[in-house]
């Protein structure tokens, strides 16, 4: 093996570049006044290094894999496409010059650098497991997503009906009521909005009730029962892949102690039939 590929394939090498990368990104978010200009600019330079170093091992485990074998897992093709998002301010430096083209907008890519920090997760222990069970409790929880979310749109648009006149700020059109019902079903604020209505000296003392009532209920059928349906049903699927696991490995145990109480009578069979005397005696 030579040595590109000793370096590229080594998990503890690679590890060791995310995490200087993130120590660079990390100095490069303070002002340049504070760091000084010729920091900044090593700090960069230091970044693209680092970056191109990205895709080279992209490129070397393609070669040694195979790019069909080495894109089948999905963890890998998650990998690949976290490094493609943080080549544009690369790209971008290397035939742009900033200072002279007015295409400041494009900086915005620099953010894109950020993404390499997730390539972290792939060095947690049992981080297969962990995805499959998000996923699995994901696919078991959609149809109640769908129905939470659903029931949110619907009582966003009443509320915005009743309430746009009243409290433009929450309600003003269905986009910023959706945003404050969702506050309301995560608990958040939910009594500020009743209150501010109600001091808002366009309503009466019977409107005043009804609003914090609604509020109240929303709160108890949305916040409270809403979500803890939402949570029981995702936790229960994500516990429910290691009870099969547990309850597989249980039957396999269940199944060799069978195997061995099988072995362990025809021994004391045999022995039984050792000790007794020959019937011609």
């Amino acid at each position: 093996m030579n040595p590109l590929k000793k370096i590229f394939l080594n998990d503890k090498i690679i590890l060791a570049l995310i995490s200087i990368n993130a120590v660079i990104i990390f100095l490069q978010g303070f002002p340049i006044r504070t760091i000084g200009l010729e920091m900044h600019h090593f700090l960069m330079l230091v970044d693209d290094l680092i970056s191109g170093c990205f895709l080279i091992e992209v490129c070397v485990k393609g070669r040694h894999f195979g790019f069909k074998e080495y894109l089948k897992t999905t963890w890998n093709k998650f990998d690949v496409g976290l490094i493609l998002l943080s080549l544009p301010p690369l790209i971008a430096r290397m035939f742009i010059d900033y200072e002279t083209a007015n295409i400041g907008f494009l900086l915005v890519f620099r953010v894109f650098r950020i993404f390499k920090f997730f390539r972290f997760i792939q060095f947690f222990p049992q981080v297969e497991h962990i995805f499959n069970s998000i996923r699995e409790a994901m696919r078991a929880s959609f149809m109640v997503l769908i129905g939470f979310f659903l029931f949110v749109f619907i009582m966003s648009i009443l509320s915005c009906y009743m309430y746009q006149d009243i409290a433009p700020e929450f309600f003003g059109d269905p986009i910023i009521s959706y945003y404050s019902m969702f506050k309301v079903f995560t608990i958040e604020g939910w009594n500020t909005i009743p209150e501010v209505i109600n001091e808002s000296g366009k309503v009466n003392i019977y409107q005043a009730f009804f609003t914090k009532l609604y509020f109240i209920i929303i709160l108890v059928f949305g916040g409270v029962i809403g979500l803890s349906i939402v949570n029981s049903i995702f936790v229960d699927a994500m516990v429910s892949d290691n009870n099969d696991e547990l309850e597989e490995k249980v039957n396999l145990v269940q199944k060799d102690v069978e195997r061995l109480e099988g072995k362990v009578d025809r021994i004391l069979a045999l022995l039984e039939a050792q000790k007794k005397p020959p019937s011609g005696l």
